[in-house]
């Protein structure tokens, strides 16, 4: 057998990622390990998805989510098509859904809604998955936890503070870490608390791995003792009209050169990006040796490469 070719990947029993726990644990750990793998020697599975294509469809602007899917399938064999604007606005989804599944091997959604994620995989039968809805954001969660991973190793009984919006990367991060016995705490402003379902749900998965949930309104209390902080803009995209309330509301909860004192010594910062400096942010923080958002940006081609071996190699 030739070395140099990759070992066959065990396929995910996993149909459709429309949330973060369409995979399990077991596959959670299996993604992050693979995504070790595929960034180490990318080489190894550069044909792995030769003839697989994907629709990319995108209701929302992007950058990082588009071009690290593109990139992602590309550099494993395959390719992608893209449309942007609004699915099932020029004939019904479910007519989008039995096209697309006709031409490609998966459909890569980024939408508002996340019905919208939904009905796609009902209606398709090749996988769905979930680039962006407004509950949750699960292939930038796995990339930020594949970078946690890097830098502390063991993820178990690592601290990670988000402060902000309580908004569905905090959806997607608080069920992630949860179980896989991490502490994650929430601070978030009275009236942009997390679901309310979620957070049942996390401290579920947290009592099952030894980890916990903390849910605050002090940003301090969330970040003490922390070995992350993360935090994400006020207002996202399809909310620019409460823009401005928001900014009022949200001030004292900036991660700056402050609040990240407070956290654990060596502590990092994070963020998805795109990022408002000077509004949940610093440049001061995002230019600082703690800040790992690039590293972050890089392990969603990665993670995302991993997550396409495990659905469709």
């Amino acid at each position: 057998m030739n070395a140099t070719l990759p070992r066959p990947i065990r396929k995910t029993k996993v149909l459709d990622l429309t949330t973060d726990l369409d995979l399990t644990t077991h596959d959670l750990v299996e993604l992050l390990n693979l995504t070790q793998k595929v960034k180490a020697t990318p080489q190894r599975y550069a044909k792995a998805l030769t003839g697989k294509y994907l629709s990319l469809l995108f209701e929302k602007p992007s950058l990082r989510t588009r071009l690290t899917f593109e990139l992602a399938i590309k550099q494993l064999g395959g390719d992608a098509v893209t449309s942007i604007g609004p699915i099932g606005d020029r004939e019904p989804l479910k007519d989008v859904a039995r096209n697309l599944d006709r031409w490609t091997q998966a459909i890569v959604a980024r939408t508002f809604s996340h019905q919208t994620i939904l009905d796609l995989a009902q209606w398709s039968s090749v996988p769905v998955i979930n680039a962006l809805s407004d509950m949750y954001h699960p292939c930038q969660a796995f990339a930020d936890i594949f970078t946690l991973k890097e830098k502390f190793g063991d993820l178990r009984g690592v601290k990670l503070a988000f402060v902000g919006d309580g908004n569905n990367v905090a959806h997607s991060l608080m069920l992630n870490a949860a179980r896989l016995g991490m502490h994650f705490a929430l601070a978030t402003p009275t009236g942009y608390e997390a679901n309310a379902g979620v957070i049942a749900k996390a401290e579920q998965l947290a009592g099952e791995s030894n980890g916990s949930i903390q849910i605050t309104h002090n940003p301090s209390e969330a970040v003490s003792g922390a070995n992350a902080v993360y935090t994400d803009v006020w207002a996202s995209m399809g909310q620019e009209d409460e823009a401005d309330a928001r900014r009022r509301i949200f001030a004292p909860y900036q991660v700056n050169d402050e609040l990240m004192a407070q956290a654990a010594q060596g502590a990092l910062f994070m963020h998805c990006l795109p990022a408002k400096r000077g509004q949940e942010t610093t440049d001061s923080v995002m230019e600082s040796p703690a800040s790992v958002v690039f590293d972050e940006a890089e392990n969603r081609l990665h993670a995302q490469k991993a997550l396409l071996l495990m659905m469709l190699g």
